[in-house]
């Protein structure tokens, strides 16, 4: 696919700047800055890559209204088109020009189907569609997926082969799946005797998963016990997270990779949840929380704001202030010690 820039402005905005007749120019890909060549769409997000604007060979760079483009122009010849949000509007652009592959209607002769698949989706080789369950209008389900009875499927999701959704789950629309996904598995609920034995509790609920939400490869999001487990429409999921029983996620949260999400914790709207954090069970988060890389969550966070450390966590601001005198603590540690001795000595006098 090539679009000509003026297309892309007419379609997403912004300004072009540039010598020329620069709304004619032919883009064909985005590429970043140093690696980009005649034809590619480049982009400036970060000031601390502006000193790659004087080495690259982009037809045209989005970048923000605050960057005065004019040298780069001048010395590299290449278009600009002057944004507020330069990384947001790559991402448009970038989905223009890489949009999915087409749907071929139709079921694989190997696929074992008892469940209701509209005529234009696609239904790969040894998929199997349990009975009751409902396949709906273009839905793209890859080779060896398993899908279990009175399993609901919204319209335009795609699952990567190798998915599997249990019994009475709810998927969206435009959903996009990854492999290995498992949605819908048993979640981890057991009572004790008193001898030590551990009595299943018989796992009843559902996985309700809304429109627009992305769940990375291997991830797994376990049924409710009584209730479902929910997740919110347009949440973003990163590889290897396990969510609990009766977790319930708000719209537009994402979380990065390797999270764990004890059962019923409650997480709130647009929170952003960083690598390898660990959120117990039976709290919730408000909603705008920023939880940052391998934090530990022990309580319920009641405020919007960012959050770090381990145990206890603090507000962000609080725990640099305390980490910037952990760094000194062996420091710390030898002027005590040494006013110890001056103090012993000095009550030695008296």
């Amino acid at each position: 696919m090539a679009l000509r820039l003026g297309e892309i402005v007419a379609r997403l905005g912004g300004e072009i700047v540039g010598a020329g007749d620069t709304a004619n120019l032919s883009i064909v890909r985005v590429a970043p800055l140093e690696t980009a060549g005649p034809g590619d769409l480049s982009f400036l997000s970060n000031p601390k890559y502006r000193s790659q604007l004087g080495h690259t060979c982009a037809s045209a760079v989005i970048m923000a209204q605050p960057a005065d483009p004019a040298d780069a122009i001048n010395s590299n010849s290449f278009a600009v088109i002057v944004t507020p949000q330069p990384y947001l509007y790559y991402a448009r652009v970038a989905q223009w020009l890489s949009p999915p592959p087409a749907v071929t209607p139709g079921i694989h002769a190997s696929a074992v189907v008892e469940g209701q698949v509209a005529a234009s989706a696609s239904i790969g080789p040894h998929v199997t569609i349990g009975l009751g369950a409902r396949i709906g209008e273009d839905v793209v389900i890859g080779a060896n997926c398993s899908i279990g009875e009175n399993v609901v499927i919204e319209s335009a999701t795609r699952l990567a082969p190798h998915v599997a959704i249990y019994a009475e789950c709810h998927i969206g629309a435009r959903c996009i799946v990854h492999s290995g996904v498992v949605i819908g598995a048993d979640g981890f609920g057991f009572a004790r005797e008193p001898a030590g034995a551990w009595v299943k509790i018989p796992q009843n609920g559902r996985v309700v998963i809304g429109d627009d939400v992305e769940i990375g490869a291997n991830t797994t999001i376990d049924r409710g016990a009584l209730g479902d487990t929910t997740v919110g429409n347009g949440v973003k999921l990163d590889n290897q997270i396990q969510i609990g029983h009766n977790v319930k996620i708000g719209i537009d949260t994402a979380i990065a990779g390797c999270v764990g999400v004890a059962g019923s914790a409650i997480i709130g709207e647009r929170c952003s949840i960083g690598g390898a954090a660990m959120i117990q069970g039976h709290l919730t988060l408000a909603d705008d929380v920023i939880v940052t890389t391998g934090t530990l969550v022990t309580k319920s966070i009641t405020r919007a704001g960012t959050y770090s450390g381990s145990s206890p966590f603090l507000t962000h601001a609080d725990w640099l202030r305390n980490f910037s005198h952990l760094r000194h603590l062996d420091a710390m540690a030898d002027k005590i010690r040494a006013l110890e001795q001056r103090l012993a000595a000095m009550e030695k006098k008296s």
